[in-house]
């Protein structure tokens, strides 16, 4: 897949598809004395699977930066918040500790923290889980990075702190002009930001397509069971889809699609051939199944979660 600037990927799946671990290899944080990367992962035309740890770390934080999905755990507890946002913007500019502190109080404003001249001083458990959210924000862009990754940038928190949470991030993203992804398992966050989703499954891409498609025309059978989860506020759905059956072992992953275990559409060729992911530039997706049946499927899902009848 690819993120242009200025625009929002949405990569979502269940917990253990690979999500992370993808974003973590663009990052160059995977250690590779365990772990093996394949492939090309280019920005800018430069390879980073390639790159040496040097030219990584002049990249991270500056060039490609990181939201994590657990602020207390990314933040340095025993240092204060401004100066952990202060050595972030050292690290990767020519500029003064005084030059430094006013960017992070200047960011400290921008995200939302109020009282910023008095609470960059403030250590990371003085702060909220959402006002810690806000920092982590506030460290990744503080260097106007060309790509932003932002890793379920809203697990833990309540619904509204959530929504602020997104909506911080989505309105620097627009007025910076950052490239950013959005990783998360919800597909109503991605509805709500994304432009393009890529829909993984067992560490592999299944469907992919921009955000109107993948809810009007849904083509994979995993993306059918992800949109039947879907609650619903506006109708009375009495039972939610359940897609059967657990994720797969990536270290022993079915033979064929990998989907095949816990699929109702399964044929004798999905157990033998892994589909590879076809289509065009607007849709692409990896199912053995033939495109009348995905349309008849994806209108007749449509027609369930319109309805609200149970499944």
């Amino acid at each position: 897949f690819s993120v242009e600037p200025g625009q929002v990927l949405g990569i979502v799946g269940e917990s253990g598809c690979g999500k992370s671990v993808t974003c973590l290899t663009v990052m160059g944080l995977n250690d590779r004395k365990v772990a093996t990367s394949t492939g090309q992962v280019l920005f800018r035309g430069e390879d980073l699977l390639t790159t040496d740890a040097k030219r990584l770390r002049e990249i991270r934080g500056n060039e490609i930066a990181m939201i994590f999905q657990d602020p207390m755990t990314s933040l340095n507890p025993v240092h204060k918040i401004g100066k952990q946002l202060e050595e972030a913007a050292l690290l990767h500019n020519d500029m003064t500790k005084k030059e430094a502190r006013a960017r992070s109080l200047e960011m400290l404003k921008v995200v939302g923290i109020p009282h910023a001249t008095r609470r960059v001083d403030d250590y990371p458990h003085q702060f909220s889980g959402g006002m810690r959210q806000r920092v982590m924000i506030a460290m990744a862009l503080i260097n106007s990075p060309d790509l932003l990754i932002a890793d379920e940038p809203t697990t833990a928190l309540d619904v509204t702190t959530q929504a602020q949470i997104l909506g911080v991030i989505k309105k620097l993203q627009d007025e910076f002009g950052t490239a950013l992804i959005m990783i998360t398992h919800d597909l109503g966050v991605v509805a709500e930001t994304a432009d393009e989703i890529v829909v993984m499954y067992s560490a592999k891409v299944v469907e992919h397509a921009p955000v109107q498609e993948i809810f009007s025309r849904p083509r994979h059978p995993y993306t059918w069971g992800l949109m039947g989860s879907l609650p619903r506020l506006d109708v009375n759905v009495e039972r939610l889809v359940q897609i059967p059956g657990q994720p797969p072992s990536l270290l022993n992953p079915p033979k064929g699609c990998r989907f095949n275990p816990r699929c109702e559409y399964t044929m004798s060729v999905c157990r033998e051939a892994e589909p590879p992911l076809v289509g065009d530039a607007s849709h692409e997706d990896a199912c053995h199944l033939d495109s009348a049946t995905k349309e008849r499927e994806a209108a007749s899902l449509n027609e369930v979660l319109a309805s609200g009848a149970a499944v």
